[in-house]
């Protein structure tokens, strides 16, 4: 019999006051007991409308149904069929609008918990299992894969599983993206990247840190060494301003920088090469996941006071429910409806503190969201001294301005014809945010996946 329980079984945490003192993973994760007890929430639905809402398409009722039936490996069989990153996808991924948001049982109560299960599967399995994953054979062909975010590794992963040569190109000195730079340890631990990248690594993909693609190497070399196909994932991230005065001071981050420090070069650690400031008062300009992750890391650092400084309201903030929740708990203020307008500084060139506007909610723009617009006469100062910019990214222009014949829209993402990824250059594929502009792993990882059966068609096609 199903367990017919409304709610989905509680994730265990870390208390608030004591994780704001560590960078160790938030949710701990579900018991043996508790996955199999909420795997039985799940009613085999036979349309499976929660695969609809999956961009790798995880045949989800397959390993749910599993777990419930307290077969472990046989769940991550069916995971690992679909995905190659499930351990990051069951922490990460925003469930509630895909999977989860199509859930039937949602519809008169909370939906099956699909990532928390996703996430102990996949913890499971590593925790259990020493086989190594079998070797494909090799098909003599050879693709180039840029950047090693999450739109790359599922790529290569793909490609490589169907017998491909696959060599991933990084700029840093770390392959993960934003895996390992962007998302904060205590969401996303780095030990649980570098284990997914060897597995990868263990099926033949070669990984290839500090090459920078349009400085080190160009697309057109890479052909020339003999890859038949080039897949782009290099991601989005060249860091926005809002072009305010006093932006240019000290103690204003980009959020790109302010968590690579932290997450990459483990600023946070008391010996570490690469400072960050621990400021007293700090302000997030943003509403996303980022600016959230970067909210809870400056509170960690140990700041006294950090606010989440955001245009519209807290209904129309785009992060994830649950990381709005936590920061909350976290202690961190939330200034919505306001909107900086000059930053201030002090005699030695150091952030002071911000003027912002008040705001107000007018008609909606072309997102569908009501559009901020300033309340006359409403301005105030917010005293702070470091604040950190996280109104979005956009692709750097290295790649585009070194490629003849790529093309790319307004924004500096790549153009790709359909769902394949096919950019305007013969044999050059593309995913991620490098096309979307900043977006989900998920999102991501779908994305790769696509181009990756695309450039299978493309080579087999030639022969």
């Amino acid at each position: 019999m199903p367990n017919m329980d409304p709610k989905k079984c509680p994730m265990p945490v870390q208390e608030p006051e004591a994780r704001i003192r560590n960078f160790s993973e938030v949710a701990l994760g579900y018991t043996y007991d508790m996955a199999v007890g909420e795997a039985r929430r799940c009613l085999s639905c036979k349309n499976k409308p929660c695969v609809s809402g999956c961009p790798v398409g995880i045949d989800i009722p397959a390993f749910v149904a599993r777990v419930a039936a307290e077969d472990m490996e046989g769940a991550w069989e069916v995971l690992s069929a679909s995905t190659a990153l499930p351990a990051v996808c069951g922490r990460v991924c925003p469930q509630e609008n895909q999977c989860e948001g199509k859930c039937v049982r949602g519809i008169k109560g909370e939906p099956v918990g699909i990532g928390r299960l996703e996430r102990f599967v996949a913890d499971w399995h590593r925790e259990h299992t020493d086989a190594k994953p079998e070797v494909p054979v090799q098909n003599g062909h050879k693709v180039a894969v840029i950047g090693s975010g999450p739109s790359s590794l599922t790529a290569a992963g793909e490609l490589a599983k169907a017998g491909y040569k696959v060599t991933v190109y990084e700029a840093l000195h770390t392959p993960g993206g934003v895996l390992v730079y962007g998302i904060p340890e205590f969401r996303l631990p780095k030990d649980i990247v570098r284990r997914e990248i060897d597995g990868l690594r263990q099926i033949g993909v070669d990984i290839e840190t500090n090459v920078v693609v349009g400085k080190t190497v160009t697309i057109d070399e890479l052909f020339d060494m003999g890859n038949e196909a080039v897949f782009i994932g290099s991601g989005a991230g060249l860091p926005r301003f809002m072009g305010i005065p006093g932006e240019s001071l000290n103690g204003v981050y980009s959020a790109n920088e302010f968590l690579t420090r932290i997450n990459l070069m483990k600023a946070y650690k008391e010996n570490a090469k690469t400072p960050v400031q621990r400021a007293r008062n700090v302000a997030v300009v943003g509403g996303g996941n980022v600016a959230m992750d970067a909210a809870r890391c400056a509170k960690r650092l140990g700041a006294q006071n950090v606010y989440i400084v955001y245009r519209r309201g807290m209904e129309e903030m785009p992060a994830r429910r649950e990381e709005v929740e936590h920061a909350q708990e976290e202690g961190i203020i939330f200034r919505t409806l306001c909107n900086p307008i000059e930053v201030l500084g002090d005699d030695k060139g150091c952030v002071k503190g911000m003027i912002c506007q008040e705001m107000e909610l007018g008609e909606p723009d072309a997102s569908g969201r009501r559009r901020p617009v300033p309340k006359e006469g409403s301005t105030f100062t917010l005293e702070v001294d470091c604040m950190v910019m996280s109104i979005g990214t956009s692709p750097n222009p290295l790649i585009r301005s070194t490629t003849p014949g790529l093309e790319t829209n307004r924004h500096g993402c790549i153009i790709t014809s359909g769902d394949d990824g096919l950019t305007t250059r013969e044999a050059v594929y593309a995913g991620g945010d490098a096309v979307t502009g900043a977006a989900t792993v998920i999102l991501a990882m779908g994305a790769g996946k696509q181009a990756a059966r695309a450039i299978d068609q493309y080579i087999r096609s030639k022969e």
